[in-house]
């Protein structure tokens, strides 16, 4: 059996987007969106992630990657990412007493990698017989470069100081002058930066990613970016749900299922009687798939921010435990996870505005109802049809527990 590895860097310094590798898009942070992909490649055997950091261990042990500590000497700005490639061979080797024969690059920066864009490189160099493979896209535009104007053959002697050059743009992959159709040029591409994969024995000789014979892996030109910066990273969150497939939480994938208040159980409006007193609207429906999943057997809690006497008697008359006048909703959660032995990975939290996202970060269901903020919609994993107070959670019942509220039979 060829022996797979891939590697996964993913330090916890960065200096364009602050604690980058585990930014969501999608819901999903980008180290586990990364460790995902390939776990799910078919031709890869292992998958380690390299980090100095310990929230992004956990969040890739969550996602079902195996973690190497990386050290100091190869965790700073200037280390490379051959020398944690390079580091992890040595760990997994050292572990499993057997050699990799094909090891893989994989970069959390480029949010949109798939499966098969890695069992591509990975086919490239197990069934082909190339020494390097990498993801590149067709590449069509004219690309340009900034060089000094040519200087005149005799200059006129100047008392004056010289003044700044002054620049020429230059065609790099084409002539200026010549402007040929698509269609009649060489055709290019761009290298992703998404999935490396070298021969192992040929990357330790070398200690590079491109040695011998290269192979090119066409990927879908849409779903290439890397995330440099904060503009990068906002880009990639109103893709996700363009380019990420569809999918909702089944049964198997939730233990408990922990619910906001205001404006996700109700339309997110308070009328005010003229004794000051607060009233708000609820779904019936919403009810009946809560009833519906304590049947089933889910953990079930109410987290809200707001101290008010109508959610703790929505409570009482659904039968389910509250927390409310919560001022850091992300704390309460941890512990209630903690305190009833459930895994946060196997949490769905359904909520609508920002106080929400600290609570997203710690789940592996974070679900927006359809009325939520942009900004809780961009952070979800999955987003209902219908908005807060209208039925949204028995939708997301329907999502667990079929059409019919009933429990899944195996």
């Amino acid at each position: 059996m060829t022996t797979v590895l891939a590697v996964i860097p993913a330090r916890g310094g960065s200096k364009g987007v602050p604690g980058k590798n585990l930014a969501t898009v999608g819901g999903v942070p980008l180290v586990a969106r990364a460790v995902r992909a390939c776990a799910q490649a078919r031709l890869v055997t292992d998958v380690m992630v390299s980090t100095d950091d310990p929230a992004i261990a956990e969040v890739a042990r969550a996602a079902g990657g195996t973690v190497v500590e990386r050290p100091p000497a190869i965790a700073g700005d200037t280390a490379t990412s051959e020398s944690a490639v390079l580091h992890a061979m040595d760990a997994y080797e050292a572990i499993h007493g057997r050699p990799v024969d094909v090891v893989l690059l994989v970069q959390c920066t480029s949010p949109f990698i798939t499966r098969d864009d890695i069992d591509g490189v990975t086919s490239a160099v197990v069934n082909d017989g190339a020494d390097t493979a990498v993801t590149v896209a067709p590449f069509h535009a004219f690309v340009w470069r900034r060089t000094p104007a040519p200087v005149p053959a005799t200059v006129p002697a100047s008392p004056l100081p010289p003044e700044a050059p002054e620049e020429d743009g230059q065609g790099v992959n084409h002539d200026k002058s010549y402007r040929p159709r698509r269609q009649d040029r060489p055709e290019d591409f761009v290298e992703t930066g998404a999935a490396y994969a070298m021969d192992a024995q040929g990357f330790r000789t070398h200690g590079h990613r491109f040695f011998g014979r290269t192979a090119l892996v066409e990927t879908d030109p849409a779903r290439v970016l890397e995330i440099d910066d904060p503009h990068d990273l906002a880009r990639a969150r109103a893709l996700a749900p363009l380019l990420d497939p569809t999918s909702v939480p089944t049964s198997e994938d939730v233990d408990a299922v922990v619910l906001d208040f205001d404006g996700t159980q109700t339309d997110d409006r308070v009328l005010v009687d003229a004794d000051g007193r607060e009233l708000v609207a609820v779904h019936r429906g919403d009810g009946l798939g809560i009833a519906a999943l304590r049947r089933a057997g889910l953990k079930l809690l109410i987290l809200s921010t707001e101290q008010n006497p109508v959610v703790a008697a929505r409570a009482r008359k659904l039968a389910i435990p509250v927390l409310h006048g919560i001022d850091r909703k992300d704390i309460a959660l941890k512990q209630w996870c903690e305190e009833n032995a459930v895994a946060p990975e196997r949490v769905l939290y359904a909520g609508n505005d920002v106080n929400d996202l600290p609570c997203f970060g710690l789940v592996g269901w974070p679900v927006a109802v359809a009325s939520a903020h942009d900004s809780v919609r961009a952070a979800a994993r999955a987003v209902t049809a219908t908005p807060g107070g209208a039925g949204a959670i028995r939708e997301i019942a329907t999502w667990l527990l079929g059409p019919t509220l009933t429990t899944p039979t195996q």
